[in-house]
């Protein structure tokens, strides 16, 4: 074993050591406190009502690249709605920063 070997082992370890911390410890403190629970379910839920209308506004139409990149018309909806939803949810995020900043100004 070389050097690179063994710090891409390391690599790992360390990966694998903050990625289950990353998960473990917000479900500990969750379960302390149900209420916290029940407003990141809403949240969820939210995002996920979010993408419902998207999947229904977005289009399945190919172009004839995507069609020879092996996409289907399935695949090309799920495409649209991912970005519908990223455009809904990043001008929501710009109009929130914006009310918020202005509610701090006139306070």
């Amino acid at each position: 074993m070389d050097s690179t070997d063994i710090g891409l082992y390391v690599g790992y370890a360390v990966f694998i050591v903050a990625a289950s911390a990353a998960i473990v410890f917000p479900l500990i403190n969750a379960l302390k406190s149900p209420k916290d629970i029940l407003k990141s379910l809403a949240g969820v839920g939210a995002i996920v009502v979010v993408f419902v209308i998207a999947y229904a506004l977005s289009g399945s139409e190919i172009s004839v690249k995507a069609a020879s990149m092996g996409i289907g018309a399935s695949s090309s909806k799920f495409i649209g709605a991912g970005l519908i939803t990223f455009y809904i949810l990043l001008i929501l995020t710009v109009v929130g920063v914006i009310v918020s900043e202005i509610n701090k100004a006139l306070k």
